[in-house]
């Protein structure tokens, strides 16, 4: 079974995308192809700007929940920690 992760797009348009996937260069090539969830259609090229990887299912979705609730402002925080290296707990 594949790894869950929980991942950030930056679209063209500077919008995020958060989303789930067990294969992430499959999913990322479906948001390429514009096959991807109906948000991202016509806003690729996307950067991803954020990975985070679990060991279940469960976490994961839980984590994607929790960053889809956060602010513009707190996600642009949890982003900055993950392209420097830093992540908080």
């Amino acid at each position: 079974m594949g790894e869950h992760t929980v991942y950030i797009l930056q679209c063209k348009d500077s919008t995020l995308y958060t989303g789930y996937t067990n294969d992430l260069d499959k999913r990322l090539r479906m948001h390429e192809e514009g096959k991807g969830a109906k948000y991202t259609r016509g806003r690729g090229p996307f950067t991803v700007v954020y990975i985070a990887v679990f060991p279940t299912k469960n976490e994961a979705l839980q984590e994607e929940y929790r960053i889809k609730q956060l602010t513009r402002t707190q996600k642009n925080v949890l982003i900055s920690s993950f392209t420097t290296g830093f992540v908080q707990p």
